[in-house]
């Protein structure tokens, strides 16, 4: 490894490259036991139908970016390029903010297909009687997994008053249980934390340990990523709705599976029709990322139009992108520091760009 932090590509001579409110402490380190990390497969960008000097500028072109951390690229399940940037290198735990929301849309996937949750349409009150018992005639109670999923709930959400309140509580989940209903969010997709938080008591409950040791087990284990760090609330819940940190590489084996319908090397470990109604628009989205068009959202993952292909992506607050391009077999994800509000459409749109010049030298 260059001081760089550059990746020399296998076969070629061509240098290439050359949400988290809410929780209580820094993430907790976690290993996956049995696990020792295989490493991806490496080839270079041409033998994988990617024009190598576009994509050589576009890793060059990242580090005119001052919060970019790195991007990976991954095409046919094969590593084409990377670069890390800013003083971050390969084997780094990066927050990736709300990509944690599309890790958790997949572990659904994994409990609804092993039978540990009743359906898509079971409620809150449902899932987690006990919590509901405790706030009665909660809102919440009513709201489907579907909703939580879709964005949908109806809940009154504002952001920065209840990332406040869920941080300071000792427990947020009675808070999140007595959120009242919004009138203008009914039917509407509204981003919210809170709501999507509540999927880390609900799939623990479903399989008797924590959210943490359940993507462990499930998820992390059979992709090979053998470490991670998890934030916690107070309560020391691993929190849903951020919070996860992933070597970019490890992000890229997420995002792998996702375009591979739910397969890592062959073998199926999120179900495949899973896979395709997560990237499934389940109506338009009220965010908008240049150059994508048509934003919307499935089960917490974004959907659109790039360039005229339809893509799907993970998206954390400052630009931390897991995107997925099914029909190209395309992976590219991006880590960067979060950056202040009024920077983030800014910083959102610039990665983005680079990520686009990515998916316009794929053939």
């Amino acid at each position: 490894m260059s001081s760089r932090r550059d990746l020399m590509l296998a076969g070629t001579a061509l240098l290439l490259g050359s949400g988290c409110a809410g929780t209580r402490v820094l993430p907790v380190a976690g290993t996956v036991a049995g696990v020792v990390a295989a490493e991806w497969d490496i080839a270079a960008p041409e033998r994988q139908g990617i024009d190598a000097a576009a994509l050589a500028g576009v890793l060059r072109d990242g580090a005119q970016l001052p919060a970019l951390r790195a991007m990976v690229v991954v095409r046919n399940g094969t590593l084409v390029g990377e670069r890390y940037y800013n003083g971050a290198s390969t084997d780094d735990l990066l927050p990736v903010n709300s990509v944690t929301k599309s890790v958790c849309a997949m572990l659904v996937g994994q409990a609804l297909q092993q039978d540990r949750l009743a359906g898509l349409d079971a409620t809150v009150g449902q899932l987690l009687p006990e919590a509901a018992a405790q706030v009665p005639g909660s809102a919440v109670a009513a709201v489907s997994l579907r909703q939580i999923l879709t964005g949908r709930t109806g809940l009154a959400s504002d952001w920065d008053r209840q990332s406040v309140a869920l941080a300071s509580a000792p427990d947020p989940l009675p808070l999140v249980m007595a959120l009242p209903t919004d009138p203008a969010a009914a039917g509407a997709w509204r981003y919210n934390n809170a709501a999507v938080g509540l999927l880390s008591p609900i799939l623990a409950r479903a399989h008797g340990r924590d959210l943490a040791e359940v993507a462990a087990r499930d998820l992390f284990g059979p992709l090979g990523i053998e470490r991670y760090a998890w934030s916690r609330d107070r309560a020391g819940r691993p929190t849903a709705h951020a919070g996860l940190r992933l070597r970019p590489r490890d992000v890229a084996r997420l995002a792998w599976t996702m375009a591979d319908g739910g397969r890592w090397r062959g073998s199926q470990v999120v179900p495949s029709a899973w896979v395709a109604e997560c990237m499934r628009p389940a109506g338009p989205a009220g965010w908008r990322v240049a150059p994508v068009s048509d934003v919307g959202y499935g089960y917490l993952w974004f959907t659109g139009q790039l360039h005229g292909r339809r893509v799907a992506w993970g998206w954390g607050y400052g630009a931390q992108y897991a995107l997925v391009v099914p029909e190209l077999r395309l992976v590219v994800t991006t880590a960067a520091t979060s950056p202040r509000i009024e920077d983030l459409q800014a910083q959102n749109n610039a990665v983005m760009a680079l990520v686009a010049r990515v998916v316009n030298a794929t053939a």
